[in-house]
């Protein structure tokens, strides 16, 4: 009875992750002046960035390797940072919040649109997690200098 319950958890907890819907902007800035933007907004804030993720190249370095003809991005990374202090303050109210740190912005540029840079985040669930979630998009629009 107990693997039930935690197959039944996974498989709860799994297709809540894959119903997060992301948020996004879309601007005309150069992808190169949005990810100076990024970085400078998340040092505003006070923040470290962690990690950058450069999936584009990623992606489209193996994609011969997979088989694949399709290019997905021209150009695309994921920033990863933490906020010592929200992130406390989210985990006490819920230890799993765990599982949504570090935080991660993408800003990617598409084949199909190739002179719009998008940038966007995963969006939170409700409660103490919404605090993190007005902290990415604070970033995020300052980033792309949107009131």
């Amino acid at each position: 009875m107990k693997r039930l319950f935690l197959a039944l958890a996974l498989t709860c907890t799994s297709l809540a992750a894959a119903a997060q819907d992301i948020v996004t902007y879309e601007t005309d800035q150069s992808f190169d002046d949005v990810i100076f933007g990024l970085e400078n907004a998340i040092l505003d804030e006070g923040l470290v960035v962690d990690h950058i993720s450069h999936v584009g190249d990623m992606l489209e370095r193996t994609r011969p390797d997979v088989g694949s003809d399709v290019v997905l991005f021209l150009q695309a990374d994921v920033y990863s940072f933490c906020s010592a202090r929200l992130s406390r303050k989210a985990m006490e109210a819920d230890p799993m919040n765990i599982g949504f740190c570090p935080y991660d912005i993408f800003v990617a540029v598409m084949p199909d649109a190739p002179d719009t840079t998008v940038i966007g985040f995963r969006t939170m669930p409700k409660g103490a997690m919404q605090e993190i979630q007005t902290l990415l998009d604070t970033i995020v629009k300052s980033a792309i200098a949107e009131d």
